[in-house]
């Protein structure tokens, strides 16, 4: 598998050499490592562990967000990165040093001492390794794929656990069936310990409520057990017999009212009087999470858009049911600012284009395919056959720059620009101009 390593990452471009990115679901090697490190896992602040198919990243950004805004110290671990690997690992609230991945990854690898263990897998001990050495209140750790086998699964206790909406998506790996992949997500929670739950399809919900009982952990569940939801542009949390009127969310879109919603049901779980409502509200409201719906102000492609009159955004979603929140809020968009919408979109051959354009249909936008520098980018014309397919409108671009360029061609009011289809995609359009990189 592809991973986006910028050329600059100098010591991630050791450790992509040493190290393949081959996915093995289990958790063994990654636990061999870190016994032979002392075990930094068992020396981390409280942990709150985050598996699902679509939303993972933004309700981390919300939890941290929240937790920092209560004066608290975070680590995080999230994946993938958009431009440079540090994006990755966020040692205290601050993304970690060159020099310090440097020391560390000299340090891993002696200890590994040339034995089998993936790209993820040492980006994961890694990242506990840097975690245990700096003290913190708090340890955020997103799951990469999955979560019953994944490289992160190795708390038997972590303080909560959170499972954002369940999609198909990695279906060669945890699919086919939605309840296969919820069982794979469900497998972060652990006995007797809470988990909070986002709002499911009926297949997959049944299966974690049946894992939760299987283990005795208290399972609170959106839509049964607390609820947000969009009140006069307000966020309105709703956790047994306490209502939260808070602001809206920082990220731009419909869906994002129930990823803060559940950011703060599972920030609450903790039980930490330090976090009050003043502390979800400024949370909520100024968390930042690039590539989710982001407004492109800045870079080459924001200023010819610019030029235009147009507005130029950008979504790593890139499959159905991200597909689905996309046409919700860029119809949102449209019914705010009635102009024509134009989507520029590139995938991964292997993800279901054709159902992630469907929800688009009722907008009827221009649809422009292209692709990216992967080996494993669809090419252009398939993207287009899958928009064809799904009933859209289609032409053809090289690559993003002439796609954007040929979105704002043409006669009648200046359109609005999104460019989606993928989290690699959308971080080669940010590693265009330093000023778009995520800090």
């Amino acid at each position: 598998m592809y991973d986006p390593i910028r050329a600059s990452d100098a010591v991630i471009q050791r450790l992509r050499a040493n190290h393949p990115s081959l996915i093995d679901l289990t958790t063994g090697r990654v636990e061999r490592l870190l016994a032979a490190l002392g075990h930094p896992e068992k020396r981390l602040p409280p942990v709150i562990h985050v598996a699902g198919t679509n939303g993972k990243g933004s309700t981390v950004a919300y939890l941290r967000a929240i937790a920092e805004a209560a004066g608290l110290k975070v680590h995080a671990i999230t994946s993938p990165h958009l431009v440079r690997f540090a994006e990755r690992i966020r040692v205290a609230g601050t993304l970690i040093s060159d020099e310090k991945l440097a020391e560390l990854t000299d340090r891993l690898e002696t200890a590994n001492a040339g034995k089998p263990i993936s790209f993820f897998e040492i980006t994961t001990v890694l990242a506990f390794e840097a975690f245990a050495e700096v003290p913190a209140d708090l340890c955020i750790v997103e799951v990469g794929l999955g979560g019953r086998f994944d490289a992160t699964n190795i708390f038997d206790a972590p303080a909560v656990s959170v499972i954002t909406p369940v999609d198909y998506d990695h279906l060669e790996m945890l699919g086919p069936e939605l309840s296969k992949i919820a069982w794979e997500k469900a497998g972060i929670i652990k006995a007797g310990r809470p988990v909070v739950v986002a709002r499911q399809m009926e297949e997959g919900e049944a299966v974690i409520l049946d894992e939760a009982e299987k283990l005795d952990a208290p399972l609170t569940l959106m839509g049964r057990d607390f609820d947000a939801w969009e009140e006069r542009g307000r966020l309105m949390v709703q956790l047994g017999d306490r209502l939260f009127d808070l602001p809206a969310p920082s990220l731009f879109g419909g869906y994002q009212f129930a990823n803060a919603g559940l950011a703060v049901a599972a920030i609450l779980a903790l039980g930490d009087p330090r976090i009050d409502e003043a502390a979800l509200a400024k949370g909520v409201s100024s968390a930042v999470w690039p590539a989710r719906f982001q407004r492109l102000t800045a870079g080459p492609m924001a200023e010819l858009a610019g030029a235009r009159g147009s507005d130029l955004w950008l979504d790593g979603g890139h499959n159905p049911h991200a597909g689905r929140a996309l046409a919700e809020t860029a119809g949102r968009l449209v019914a705010r600012d009635p102009r024509p919408l134009v989507l520029v979109s590139a995938m991964f051959a292997r993800k279901d284009a054709e159902g992630f354009f469907a929800p688009f249909a009722e907008l009827n936008p221009r649809v422009i395919a292209t692709t990216f520098d992967s080996p494993n980018a669809a090419p252009a014309r398939d993207i287009a056959a899958a928009a064809k397919a799904a009933g859209l409108r289609v032409e053809l671009a090289e690559d993003v720059a002439e796609g954007v360029r040929l979105a704002l061609i043409g006669e009648g009011p200046a359109p609005h620009v999104l460019i989606c289809g993928g989290l690699h995609f959308a971080g080669e359009v940010l590693a265009m101009s330093p000023d778009t990189w995520p800090t």
